[in-house]
């Protein structure tokens, strides 16, 4: 699986996430509270760290987990939360390994629709309903995993031409809407939540 990605916005970082689905899963896994291109070379410098190129679920799911912890809190961190973060990549590899004999693609190998995918997915540790089905329509938008359903199984995500998640991006443009979007989005949870009446 030797495709491009743009999610780090680093060529090597990229290019590991194009070809390694374990670095994919991983860099959405660290997707949350931090800038997107921070999560998503997280795998990189991970990889890096262990003197690899690649990940494998296997050796990370057998890591001291003090040492793992350590490995990523080293600066620059690979999270704003590296302990909790390297805890939780671990139980990712551990889940792996434990039913999917350590291949990460095998989640979406032989997948029969979306909706057995987005179920997969959501049994993930670390992985509720938005980041699956973001991750899903990931997988179909740019990584040719195109199950039947798999649009409707992602929801609005998998809408074509929405710029909503990390599976809308190709370049800096499209980088720049999906931005454009999260900041409406929160926008609007905020005019929401000032409009609701005090509570007595």
């Amino acid at each position: 699986m030797d495709i491009t990605l743009h999610l780090a916005q680093q060529p090597d970082a990229d290019e590991l996430l194009g070809r390694s689905p374990l670095a994919a899963l991983i860099g959405m896994l660290l997707d949350q509270q931090v800038p997107m291109e921070w999560a998503f070379s997280g795998p990189y410098t991970i990889a890096r760290r262990l003197g690899r190129d690649d990940l494998d679920a296997y050796e990370i799911a057998a890591h001291d987990p003090e040492a793992f912890a350590a490995l990523l809190s080293e600066k620059p961190a690979v999270h704003r939360y590296p302990g909790s973060m390297a805890k939780r990549i671990q139980q990712l590899c551990q889940y792996l390994v434990e039913h999917y004999g350590g291949d990460a693609s095998a989640v979406w190998g032989d997948v029969g629709s979306g909706a057995e995918l987005l179920e997969r997915l959501k049994e993930l540790p670390g992985f509720g309903e938005q980041k699956a089905r973001i991750f899903l329509a990931l997988l179909g938008k740019r990584l040719g995993v195109t199950p039947e359903g798999w649009r409707e199984a992602a929801g609005a995500y998998g809408e074509e031409g929405a710029y909503r998640s990390v599976a809308d991006i190709t370049g800096p443009e499209s980088l720049a809407k999906v931005r454009a979007h999260k900041q409406e989005m929160k926008r609007a949870a905020k005019a929401a939540a000032s409009k609701k009446p005090p509570k007595k």
